[in-house]
């Protein structure tokens, strides 16, 4: 059942637990992702960004969430737009059927993202749509920052307050210490979860922990078994994970993982049979993959047995 992020999100937020927000940019992707909460009894957000809009176009973004959500009534589902980059590509995709955005604005003085964020929320609420913000820089903590550095780098709680305030937002990204992709932390994982805390209490609503990829140690080894190279990436602990949504994270986005394990059954089909070219056999395997990734997830978060 297709519905607004904060039908799923007001309920994780109320009970206390975290509901992964998975990115897809394929058939593939997406249909693991429905069967991994089938499998899991939970509630899911699927997002896609920009780039993977222009990759499948937005009728068919929406278009197989749809068929999807049909397909599994029991599912509730919200469609997000990862990362929106202006009030224009927000509008496009809540014209075009998203029940969720995401502005970011974060990378702006505070004042113009409050004014970006407004302008969305007013033109997305009039349509029954959600909005997510972000504030602060997506960037690890290492060892060696400085508090001056950390302060300028992470989530000011004075300003989440005021900016909850301002702009009416529904749900929230406050920089915490994570980055995006594989390459999260050179030293070992750091969260300020204080920081983390505190901004729950200022703003009461639904937090977002962006770059939450985990990268668990059998899909790493899957990954690098079939000749891949990941470089000494570090995802973040599953500990950080339920420590973050103990904190007041309800949504927790993951993209990385995903890839990753898809990617390691393709290479495995491929390099042990050379003459194939079947691409279900690569995508059959590549699915199961990423729905196991998705299930252990969900089961983490607190979603299992939500739905």
């Amino acid at each position: 059942m297709l519905v607004s992020g904060s039908e799923i999100l007001l309920k994780a937020h109320k009970e206390g637990y975290g509901v992964g927000a998975f990115n897809f940019v394929n058939f593939e992707m997406l249909n693991a992702i429905f069967n991994a909460a089938l499998e899991a009894n939970s509630p899911i957000i699927v997002q896609a960004s920009e780039g993977a809009i222009k990759y499948m176009g937005i009728d068919m973004a929406v278009g197989l969430v749809q068929i999807l959500s049909k397909r599994y009534p029991q599912i509730p589902v919200a469609l997000n737009l990862d990362h929106g980059t202006s009030f224009e590509s927000c509008k496009k995709a809540i014209d075009a059927g998203f029940t969720s955005v995401m502005i970011d604005a974060s990378h702006h003085p505070f004042e113009e993202n409050v004014a970006m964020t407004k302008e969305v929320v007013q033109y997305a609420h009039s349509k029954g749509v959600s909005v997510e913000a972000e504030l602060g820089r997506l960037m690890g903590i290492e060892d060696n920052i400085s508090v001056d550095e950390k302060d300028a780098v992470l989530v000011n709680p004075d300003e989440a307050e005021e900016f909850v305030k301002e702009t009416k937002v529904d749900y929230l990204a406050p920089a915490i210490g994570t980055s995006h992709g594989a390459f999260k932390f050179k030293g070992e994982p750091k969260l300020d979860f204080a920081r983390l805390q505190e901004v729950k209490r200022r703003t009461n609503i639904p937090l977002v922990l962006h770059g939450a990829s985990a990268i668990p140690q059998y899909v790493r080894e899957a990954f690098l078994a079939t000749g891949g190279d990941l470089k000494g990436s570090k995802g973040v602990p599953f500990e950080f994970l339920q420590e973050a949504v103990k904190g007041g994270i309800n949504k927790v986005n993951t993209d990385t993982d995903l890839r990753i394990a898809f990617m390691a059954e393709v290479r495995r089909v491929a390099n042990e049979d050379p003459t194939q070219f079947d691409l279900r056999k690569f995508f059959a395997p590549g699915m199961q993959a990423m729905q196991k990734v998705m299930v252990e997830r969900m089961q983490v978060l607190g979603s299992a047995g939500k739905a």
